[in-house]
């Protein structure tokens, strides 16, 4: 079959770090390390996997970073995976084949990814302690078990992911999809329960005021979150992109900020919080009072900087973006003793009286009509547009993307939206 294979090669990396000065299209051009090849079909490494017929792949933020090669080599993440990789793991689909010892779904259902590869994938028992509980990015045997390095599927090499026609998956990964819903809804399932486990984290009180720190997938779905179901909270957003503007209004975000610098952010939000503005020697401004709470979607060293300016003293900065890190002015942090908070995934939650998995409960919601996310997918391309596909979703401005996806179903065939 044919898939989008990432390699690890030194000579592929430089050559593509080296054009791609001139042009990002150096980075899925020949040479580089991202390319469209004939694999073999997967196979199921236990009876307890099933084969799946993609319908719609997502492109997940962290996934189009890894293609343009935006990160670190000394992150210490690179111990949890193997190459080559089958990106993709944003993924609704329909079963094609269950193995003999699958007991909870048959050929013909659709089904939605839940990519981690923790230990009942692996074949590991007992469970460890963080997947007992439920927290299955956490788990201790990423390394371990019947399978290669990987922490979920697209990042450990012999499990392909969802940018290919199939993917295999252990019964445990896989999520029916009610009737009702359709795949489009569906496949914003992993970047919705990201979205929702960061929340959950410092979920706020009513009368709080809230800044949601980006505007792309994670952070209009944390906007939605917050306006559906913590209706007296006001919502302040920092968007890059006018069309995310739109969208952050749309979804009822009461103030957006246009690609504001950090200190017309700060001064924002001391309008909005009636706060004083305290102004240093050297440097940009601080707040004694602002925010109770901040969802960072970005998770850059200016992002933090500005939050741990913006939040009041005890506030809570939640960190659920990926980017390369870097030196920041953090004397805030322990002046006014605020909590940052990373934010990993998701896996059992309780919401809303409530206590599944993060997309059992999406799932849930979309069945009951509690929301409407359709609008989020912008852009469908078939998999040999990867090149198209990529770019739509590297330049989200000249493109109006949100989420963009790759479209195995034939239904919009060629349209590239």
């Amino acid at each position: 079959m044919k898939a989008l294979l990432f390699r690890y090669s030194f000579p592929r990396l430089a050559l593509s770090r080296v054009f791609g000065i001139l042009t990002p299209r150096a980075y899925l051009g020949r040479g580089s390390s991202f390319s469209l090849d004939d694999i073999p079909e997967p196979t199921l490494p236990a009876d307890d996997w099933l084969l799946v017929r993609t319908g719609l792949t997502g492109i997940c933020g962290s996934d189009a970073k890894q293609v343009f090669l935006v990160g670190n080599m000394d992150n210490p993440l690179t111990a949890l995976i193997t190459f080559p990789q089958v990106l993709g793991h944003e993924v609704v689909g329909t079963v094609e084949r269950a193995g003999p010892g699958v007991k909870t779904l048959a050929a013909g259902q659709r089904v939605v990814l839940n990519p981690w590869l923790s230990c009942a994938p692996r074949g590991i028992q007992p469970l460890c302690d963080a997947c007992q509980r439920g927290e299955y990015y956490l788990c201790d045997h990423f390394t371990d078990g019947a399978l290669p390095p990987g922490m979920h599927i697209g990042n450990c090499s012999p499990i392909t992911g969802g940018y290919a026609p199939y993917l295999a998956a252990h019964q445990s990964q896989w999520f029916p999809i009610p009737d009702g819903v359709s795949f489009e809804q569906a496949v914003l399932a992993d970047p919705f329960s990201v979205s929702l486990h960061g929340i959950l984290k410092a979920p706020p009180a009513d009368g709080d005021q809230v800044l949601v720190y980006g505007c792309g997938t994670l952070g209009l779905l944390t906007i939605a979150i917050l306006r559906k179901f913590y209706p007296v909270v006001t919502v302040i957003a920092l968007a890059r992109y006018p069309h995310q503007v739109q969208m952050a209004r749309r979804l009822g975000a009461q103030h957006v900020l246009l690609a504001a610098r950090p200190l017309e952010i700060i001064e924002t939000v001391a309008s909005l919080a009636g706060a004083k503005v305290h102004r240093p020697w050297h440097g940009k401004p601080m707040l004694m009072r602002g925010v109770q709470a901040i969802y960072d979607t970005v998770g850059s060293p200016e992002t933090l900087e500005v939050g741990v300016r913006i939040l009041q003293p005890h506030g809570k900065l939640v960190v659920t973006g990926v980017a390369n890190p870097g030196r920041f002015e953090w004397t805030p942090l322990y002046f006014k003793e605020i909590e940052i908070v990373g934010s990993n995934a998701f896996g059992l939650e309780n919401f809303q009286g409530l206590n599944l998995h993060a997309m059992q409960i999406f799932l849930h919601l979309l069945d009951q009509k509690q929301l409407d996310l359709a609008p989020f997918v912008t852009h469908h391309f078939r998999l040999e547009q990867y090149q198209q596909a990529l770019l739509t979703a590297h330049n989200k401005a000249r493109n109006a993307a949100i989420k963009v996806v790759f479209d195995f179903t034939g239904s919009k065939p060629g349209s590239g939206q």
